[in-house]
């Protein structure tokens, strides 16, 4: 009797995987192995659980409707939103914020596909409250502020898709919110979609914006001076009719602004560029040389924990300067002033650039002259970090071996790299930095460099089989005993160092 034979019934084809995909990773192909049944089961389970999920299916559902019912419940939400006045204390600020992101991702997935125009007018209701969600919200990390600032970015990008006269229709329509608030969120949105817009907006946003400086002026008590608040506001107004100068490239209405913000105190370096783009050499020359007001800009105490240099603005306005001269013809001038910058300040690119500039067989006499004068410069600091990222390293190599003593160990940002860049030819300076570079963090007692200073001890012990032990004082075995018996009860610092 023949055996009966088996039938298979085929199910469906599991999906062509690309090469090397793993298949439990959510993919587009992986997911649809899954089925409908399965994924809508896990959706549901997610919606259970995340509340934030649960608006976003529930938006994408609506949008099947129409934008109508997408709108609804966008509006429900911001109305709630403006009218809430409660502090968001670290308990609830997690949910808030996570809240606050799905909105602009409804406005974004959801709205504008449907409808930009809506979409936009949604966000810039958002962006309205931000002053007062910011009030009612710790955001000491910037998240929030990176939600509106996320908001700000679409709406330029939307307005910029639409057709330009639209988009100059939605730019206009901001100039009475922005000029009722200069320092809110409008004014961003308004400079950034400037570079975008068609002459005839232009022309529009600018006739409103002088109609706005007007008003300013006009509602003072001309027998008071002008707040601060008010003026401040002011300038933000003009700043972006400077904005449309520049579109515009008209360099006499920048100036004009410029007088009417800061009489007596103009940015000469700001007028000089936009004179030099139009072809106005002399002009800007003029400009670049003027005296300025002292008093235009004072470092403050806040400047200096900021890290502002003190150098920048001069070191900006004599490289334009030179910029003009070069674009004048006055090659002698300029390449003075290219010397004179790098004399005073050890310039690297201005130096660079005047030897570029030089006759051949003329640039390596400057050089070795330049470098002659980096060794000597009165601030040994200063001179070690030129000569190492010249890099001239064998005159770094002289100038440390030459004054031991004068190095600084809480000049790590110069030492640091300084040693690392000589430890492969020259040891012996090596290790005077290294060695400086130790004794200043275990002096201190820095326990938060404590990791950095085993490295340079490792570094110390990697060297000092290729130094002449008569070279150095103390000798190598002879340091690390030092330490041992001065700062061997820092056992944070001795526990990382590797017998």
């Amino acid at each position: 009797m023949a055996r009966a034979r088996r039938v298979t019934v085929a199910g469906p084809k599991a999906p062509v995987l690309p090469k090397g995909a793993r298949r439990t990773t959510p993919s587009p192909e992986t997911l649809a192995a899954l089925g409908p049944d399965r994924l809508i089961a896990l959706i549901l389970g997610e919606t259970a659980r995340n509340p934030g999920f649960k608006k976003l299916v529930s938006a994408a559902l609506a949008a099947l409707q129409g934008p109508d019912a997408v709108a609804a419940i966008i509006d429900r939400r911001l109305t709630a939103l403006e009218g809430a006045q409660g502090y968001i204390n670290w308990q609830k600020r997690r949910a808030f914020v996570a809240d606050l992101n799905t909105i602009v991702t409804v406005i974004l997935s959801e709205m504008r596909p449907l409808d930009p125009g809506a979409a936009l007018d949604r966000l810039r209701r958002f962006l309205n409250g931000a002053d007062d969600v910011l009030s009612r919200v710790d955001d000491g990390n910037g998240t929030v502020q990176a939600i509106f600032e996320r908001a700000s970015d679409a709406f330029v990008e939307i307005a910029g898709s639409l057709p330009s006269s639209e988009a100059g229709r939605v730019a206009a329509g901001l100039v009475a919110a922005f000029a009722a608030d200069p320092f809110g969120p409008i004014g961003p949105i308004l400079g950034a979609m400037i570079p975008s817009l068609q002459e005839d907006a232009l022309g529009d946003i600018d006739g409103r914006l002088a109609e706005a400086d007007a008003a300013t002026l006009k509602g003072g008590d001309p027998r008071k001076p002008a707040t601060q608040h008010r003026e401040a506001g002011r300038i933000q107004i003009l700043r972006l009719r400077q904005a449309i100068a520049d579109r515009r490239g008209d360099p006499d209405i920048f100036i004009a602004l410029e007088r009417a913000m800061l009489p007596g105190r103009e940015n000469r370096v700001e007028i000089a560029r936009r004179l030099l783009g139009a072809g106005r050499p002399g002009e800007a020359l003029e400009w670049i040389r003027r005296m300025q007001d002292p008093g235009l800009r004072v470092a403050t105490r806040a400047d200096l924990i900021a890290g502002f240099d003190l150098r920048g603005p001069e070191r900006e306005r004599q490289a334009l300067e030179i910029e003009i001269l070069d674009a004048l013809g006055r090659t002698s001038e300029a390449q003075t002033l290219r010397w004179s910058r790098f004399e005073r300040e050890l310039d690297a690119p201005m130096l660079r650039n005047h030897l570029t500039r030089l006759p051949d067989f003329e640039d390596e006499e400057a050089l070795q002259r330049g470098l002659d004068h980096a060794e000597a410069f009165p601030q040994p600091h200063r001179a070690l970090a030129f000569l190492v990222n010249w890099p001239a390293l064998n005159r770094a190599a002289r100038l440390v071996i030459a004054r031991p003593a004068i190095w600084q160990g809480d000049q790590y940002a110069v030492l640091g790299p300084a040693a690392d860049a000589l430890a492969l030819n020259h040891p012996l300076a090596a290790t005077i930095l290294y060695r400086r570079l130790l004794d200043g963090i275990l002096e201190g007692a820095r326990s938060a460099a404590y990791p950095h200073g085993a490295r340079y001890l490792a570094e110390l012990e990697g060297l000092a089989g290729r130094l002449d032990a008569s070279a150095i004082s103390p000798a190598p075995d002879a340091y690390r005993a030092k330490l041992r018996r001065e700062h061997g009860r820092k056992h944070a610092f001795w526990s990382l160092v590797r017998d």
